[in-house]
């Protein structure tokens, strides 16, 4: 898995896991004090978040950041 696909995957379970809690992009990124368009470059594998980052965004969605890299690889 190259460094693009993982930022994709990453994104999308955290896409995943921020709809299963009912929350839009913009209130998760006003809990961890950051922009929606921030948001949405995560969640589409634009950016690669800080450590804490995936901290904070674990912690206000109630999981565990090991959370955020149960995902399957990505299809070639």
């Amino acid at each position: 898995m190259t460094k693009k696909e993982f930022q994709i995957a990453l994104g999308k379970r955290i896409r995943q896991l921020r709809e299963e809690k009912n929350i839009s992009q913009t209130e998760l990124g006003n809990l961890c004090d950051i922009e929606r368009s921030n948001m949405s470059r995560i969640e589409s594998g634009n950016t690669n978040p800080s450590s804490y980052l995936l901290y904070l965004l674990a912690e206000r969605l109630g999981v565990e950041a090991s959370d955020f890299l149960n995902f399957k690889p990505l299809d070639n």
